[in-house]
């Protein structure tokens, strides 16, 4: 018999202690990585919230980020679920190829310093449409939104 009374509450209490501990683990991640990506980006002096630059940067950052603390598998799954590959139209398309290309900065990267830089780089080296596979792109001035997600 598996106990009863007390022994029986201890077990579950421990139990829920381990999912408990689990959860938070799980929920710490998102966190730093999101901290750091809109602590940076909203220090950035890049123009265009949303579909502009600072967006470029944003997707491309925390892209980098995941590969370079995670894996660049990880950004791919993120990108299937949040940005359902690219498809649907040019703004899930402009984020998914700025994925692409953080979670390559990221995954080649050799410091964290280095990544960051490279990232910003990159955003810098970038355009409204650029149809290149390694340069970062965004939407055009006039679909600009002046927010941050």
């Amino acid at each position: 018999m598996r106990g009863t009374g007390p022994e029986r509450w201890t077990r579950r209490l421990r139990r829920l202690r381990r999912w408990l501990a689990l959860a938070a683990l799980a929920g710490a991640y998102p966190a730093f990585v999101l901290g750091t990506v809109y602590a940076t980006t909203l220090r950035s002096d890049l123009p265009g919230g949303r579909h502009g630059p600072k967006d470029a940067y944003r997707h491309s950052l925390a892209s980098a980020t995941v590969a370079y603390t995670g894996s660049p598998r990880w950004v791919e799954w993120v990108t299937a679920v949040m940005e359902d590959g690219g498809r649907g139209d040019a703004a899930r398309a402009m984020d998914a190829h700025n994925n692409r290309l953080g979670a390559r900065i990221g995954a080649r990267a050799d410091s964290w310093t280095q990544m960051r830089a490279d990232v910003l780089a990159a955003v810098q080296a970038g355009g409204a449409m650029v149809e290149d596979d390694d340069r970062i792109t965004w939407l055009p001035p006039e679909r600009w939104q002046d927010r941050l997600y």
